[in-house]
């Protein structure tokens, strides 16, 4: 049975134990020990005791034992792959690239630290005014369930290099990389209780983490709904918060585009993680013009995907991560049909233990529709049309969310005009890629506050002091 990390103990937890369950093969395959209040309340208290020294440490002295970590990391790479391809159902290729990608944000952040450079500042003849970075304290993280280790490095990284302690709410349903990453941070050298993990219920532990007077910073990602609810908790104690929420990303394809390629990219970056994922592209709108055309690339390209177990290595695309995730994703395909759009592939069940579903695509998709609209995260995408860059404009943005995007088109003006016209934190033009380690991540409107990765996410760890220094006698 996996246990709680609080400092360098591994207490078991006052509030039961849950089955950790494969969803490749809908069977437990691991236990956990779940954190009750109070052991967060003592996981808290450890941190802060942890503070003062970790903080006093040089930006260099920290950047080497991040720089360890790292390196741990990069030895066990295969074991933490396999781990997060069994509890999520990640194909292992995509999780092999999660674990070096994981090595990577710690050595990045490593390298950071002693770079996140403060101001000389001339406020008057004879001063001296200087800013400083200075760490929060502890810092709480929630992260979710379908990038369990790179989510939970993209902001332990940052925070630790900082000079922040932390207290990690790992997914319930996907406790056991975050958990192995602790183990690891001990053995780099890292002081106890610098680095705290504690699984547990979301409802429970969450909200008394966010609520937590000890606590400076919440960073939490997920559902838009659950942000609302930490951003309100929070509140009660001032305390900061980054979110990094939901979406319902548009892939605005324009008629002057190799329909084939990027018909292949639209398949990626809709379907990747079984569709799981807050930036996945599930709105692709193409201009009428090429849309037939689009539309056989399109399911040709999703018929050849590759479903099945993820360990295999053909394996493209695994499994949902529960049955109740496969049920949302059946019950939107169902609710899309009644609407009015049109299926034309996908949405079958495969005739195996586990919790697979065919990637489908829905055709026929109008604003107001809630195939439309609404976060799905499974494997559905909806195929709306256009016929003027105006409208292509107006549909993209109808959406209380706006975290990532895609435009695809050759005409370059075209593509600077729309680029900067789509309300979306992140876009790419002329790529489906989502998420880059040096620059900045996160969502305009209901799709979060601040931003994660870049050197912009170590300005979400710190405190800006400003200290003025009278040099003139007298």
């Amino acid at each position: 049975m996996e246990r709680l990390l609080i400092g360098d103990r591994r207490p078991v937890g006052r509030c039961g134990v849950t089955a950790v369950v494969e969803p490749a093969t809908a069977q437990p395959f691991a236990e956990v020990s779940c954190a009750s209040p109070a052991d967060l309340d003592e996981a808290v208290a450890t941190a802060k005791r942890a503070f003062p020294e970790w903080a006093a440490l040089t930006a260099v002295q920290r950047a080497d034992l991040l720089y360890r970590f790292s390196d741990l990391v990069r030895t066990h790479a295969e074991e933490l792959a396999l781990l997060e391809a069994r509890n999520v159902g990640k194909p292992i290729g995509d999780a092999r690239w999660e674990a070096n990608h994981v090595a990577e944000t710690l050595r990045y952040y490593a390298g950071a630290a002693d770079k996140f450079f403060g101001h000389t500042i001339e406020v008057k003849k004879g001063g001296l005014d200087l800013t400083l970075h200075v760490p929060l304290g502890v810092v709480g993280l929630i992260v979710p369930w379908n990038f369990p280790m790179v989510i939970a490095t993209w902001k332990l990284a940052p925070a630790l290099a900082c000079g922040n302690t932390v207290v990690l709410k790992p997914a319930s349903l996907t406790p056991l990389t975050a958990l192995r990453l602790g183990e690891l941070a001990l053995e780099a050298g890292i002081p106890p209780g610098v680095l705290n993990i504690v699984p547990g219920p979301g409802a429970e532990i969450g909200r008394a983490l966010a609520a937590h007077p000890d606590v400076a910073k919440i960073s939490f990602t997920g559902e838009t709904a659950t942000g609302r609810s930490i951003m309100a908790t929070a509140a009660q104690t001032i305390k900061r918060v980054g979110l990094e929420l939901g979406g319902k990303s548009p892939n605005v394809i324009f008629g002057d585009v190799d329909v084939e390629l990027v018909a292949r990219e639209a398949v990626a970056s809709v379907f990747a993680n079984a569709g799981q994922d807050c930036c996945a592209r599930s709105r692709i709108l193409v201009e009428r013009t090429v849309h037939d055309r689009f539309l056989d690339a399109l399911v040709a390209a999703t018929e050849r995907l590759v479903v099945g177990d993820p360990l295999d290595e053909r394996t493209q695309m695994g499994p949902l991560i529960s049955a109740k995730q496969r049920e949302t994703s059946e019950t939107y395909i169902a609710i899309g049909e009644q609407e009015g759009a049109r299926r034309i592939c996908g949405g079958e069940r495969l005739d195996r233990p586990g919790y697979f579903l065919r990637p489908a695509i829905l055709v026929g998709g109008r604003p107001g529709m809630r195939v439309v609209e609404e976060e799905i995260f499974g494997p559905v995408a909806v195929v709306l049309t256009f016929d003027s860059e105006a409208e292509a404009i107006e549909l993209a943005n109808a959406t209380m969310y706006g975290l990532s995007g895609s435009l695809w088109t050759n005409d370059l003006k075209r593509g600077l005009r729309v680029a900067r016209a789509l309300r979306t934190g992140v876009l790419s033009v002329n790529s489906s890629s989502s998420v880059h380690l040096q620059a900045p991540f996160g969502g305009m409107k209901q799709s979060g506050l601040g931003r994660e990765l870049g050197m912009h996410a170590m300005e979400q760890y710190s405190e800006v002091r400003n200290i003025y220094f009278e040099t003139q006698a007298g």
